[in-house]
C-alpha cells in the first residue's frame, strides 16, 4: 500500500514569521528472519516516500532470533530515514504485533535483548514523530523479499557451518529452563458442536463434563509441583484454573495476554453457519493466517500475543515452572512459535479441552523449545 493511499506526502506548519515549512514524510516497512530461532538471520528495510522506493537495506546479521532480527531492521530503517531529514515525519509498518505494540507503549519489552533494541530505534529518531501500524504479512512482501534474498546469498567457500541446533547444549548444560505448562480450559456447551467460541460477550461456562475434565487435569497439573498459576480473563479458563488452585495451592493471576482469538461476529456461531452466512469472508480465513474475521483477530496477530505471553512468562518467573491457564488458538500460535514453524502450521494443530503442552525458555538466551503438546493421558 501505498504512502499517499493514507496521507498526502507533504504536509506544512507556520513558524513564527510565518514562512511555511516543509515536513518530509517518510513510510518503511521492515521484516527480520531467523532460521533456527537462535539461527542464521537477516533483515530487511523498505523506505518509501511519496509513493516511490527510495531505499532497500538488507543485511544478514549472524546468529540471532526473530525479534532481534525484526528489531534491527526497524533501527535500520530509522537511522536511515534520520541520516535522510532527523526532522521527518515517519510511519513504520510491520507484520510483526510484537514490535508494533511494544514500540508504541501498550506491551511491556521485559526481554533484555529487545529492551537495548528498542532504546536504540527509540533514540535513532524523535519518537514523537513515528508512528507505528501492524500490516498483514503479504502487505510486507517486499522487506521479506529483500531479506530472504540475503540468507540465500551464496555460501562463503570453506566457511565454517553456521550452527542452528542449540537444543542438544541446553539439555546437557544442566541450565534449568522455565517450564510453562499452557493448559486449555475443559468442555463449554460451544466446544461440542464446534461453535466459535472467542473473547467474545457469550463467555460461556464449563459444562459438567468440563468441570470433571478441569479436576482431572487439576491432579496431574499437581504432580509438576508448579511455582505460578495464570490465567486468561474468561469465565471458561477461570473455573478450569479454580480446580487448579484448589489443587495447588496457588492463587490464581489473571492475565488477559491469554485471552482467546477474537472471531468477531462469528463468536457462537458453528462453522456451517459461518459458511452459509459469510462465505466469501470464510474462504479467505480458512486461506490465510493474517485474515481477520470481521471485527475479529488473524492468527498472525494471536501468534505475536502468544509470544508477548511467552516473553513476559520467561522474564518474570525464571527458572520457575509456570501453569497458564489459556484457549485453543493462544495455544496452537504459541506451539507453532516455539518450533519457529510457519504461521499456516496452525491449520495441522488441534488442542483439546483440558489438555497439556509444555513450553521450555532457557534464560541465558531465551530458547524456546516444545517439549510436548496435547497430552490428555490424564483425561483417560
Amino acid at each position: 500500500m501505498k504512502w499517499c493511499a493514507v496521507k498526502s506526502a507533504v504536509a506544512y506548519w507556520f513558524e513564527s514569521n510565518g514562512s511555511q515549512v516543509m515536513v518530509r514524510k517518510f513510510m518503511m516497512t521492515a521484516d527480520g528472519g531467523s532460521r533456527g530461532n537462535p539461527g542464521p538471520a537477516a533483515f530487511g528495510t523498505v523506505i518509501s516516500e511519496n509513493g516511490a522506493v527510495i531505499k532497500e537495506i538488507a543485511e544478514t546479521i549472524g546468529v540471532a532470533s526473530n525479534n532481534v532480527a525484526e528489531y534491527r531492521g526497524l533501527v535500520a530503517g530509522l537511522e536511515a530515514i534520520h541520516a535522510l531529514d532527523p526532522g521527518a515525519e515517519i510511519e513504520v509498518r510491520m507484520d510483526s504485533k510484537l514490535v508494533v505494540e511494544q514500540m508504541s507503549g501498550r506491551w511491556q519489552i521485559k526481554h533484555p535483548d529487545m529492551k537495548e533494541l528498542a532504546l536504540r530505534a527509540r533514540n535513532a529518531h524523535p519518537h514523537s514523530l513515528v508512528k507505528y501500524t501492524w500490516i498483514p504479512r503479504e502487505e510486507n512482501a517486499h522487506a521479506d523479499q529483500i531479506l530472504n534474498a540475503v540468507l540465500d546469498g551464496t555460501p562463503i567457500p570453506n566457511a565454517e557451518p553456521i550452527q542452528q541446533n542449540f537444543l542438544m547444549e541446553r539439555l546437557i548444560s544442566g541450565e534449568v529452563p522455565t517450564t510453562i505448562l499452557l493448559v486449555r480450559h475443559g468442555e463449554t456447551p460451544l466446544t461440542p458442536l464446534r461453535k466459535f467460541s472467542g473473547d467474545g460477550p457469550l463467555n460461556p461456562s464449563l459444562t459438567d463434563i468440563g468441570l470433571e475434565q478441569a479436576r482431572k487435569v487439576a491432579q496431574a497439573i499437581k504432580k509438576y509441583k508448579p511455582d505460578v498459576l495464570i490465567a486468561s480473563p474468561l469465565a471458561r479458563t477461570q473455573e478450569t484454573a479454580q480446580e487448579i488452585s484448589q489443587a495447588t495451592g496457588l492463587s490464581i493471576n489473571t492475565d488477559p495476554i491469554w485471552v482467546e482469538q477474537s472471531f468477531g461476529i462469528w463468536d457462537g456461531l458453528s462453522v456451517e453457519e459461518v459458511k452459509n452466512k459469510y462465505p466469501d469472508e470464510y474462504r479467505h480465513w480458512v486461506a490465510s493466517t493474517s485474515y481477520k474475521p470481521p471485527m475479529g483477530e488473524s492468527y498472525d496477530e494471536v501468534r505475536d500475543r502468544a509470544l508477548q505471553g511467552l516473553e513476559s512468562v520467561a522474564a518474570d518467573h525464571e527458572q520457575k515452572t509456570v501453569v497458564v491457564v489459556t484457549h485453543n488458538g493462544m495455544i496452537k500460535t504459541a506451539s507453532i512459535a516455539a518450533l519457529n514453524a510457519p504461521t499456516e502450521s496452525v491449520f495441522n494443530l488441534d488442542i483439546s479441552p483440558c489438555s497439556i503442552t509444555t513450553i521450555a525458555i532457557w534464560p541465558s538466551d531465551g530458547l524456546v523449545a516444545l517439549r510436548g503438546a496435547n497430552d490428555r493421558a490424564h483425561l483417560r
